[in-house]
């Protein structure tokens, strides 16, 4: 899986060709979860509320 970004610990991969609705997938420690593009919203998985809040920064 493609690295799009790492920053303060959180990665931020993509799949080519994924499942809809379009995400990402965003890796903290052990949380992992997949984010929606549009909204930011949490398809699945968990991230701390404080490592959420970057990413949507």
């Amino acid at each position: 899986m493609p690295l799009i970004s790492s920053f303060y610990g959180i990665l931020i991969k993509m799949y080519f060709g994924d499942h809809v609705p379009p995400h990402f997938h965003a890796e903290y420690g052990e949380f992992s979860a997949q984010v929606a593009i549009r909204d930011f919203g949490i398809l699945e998985g968990y991230l701390p509320p404080k490592a959420l809040a970057l990413i949507v920064e």
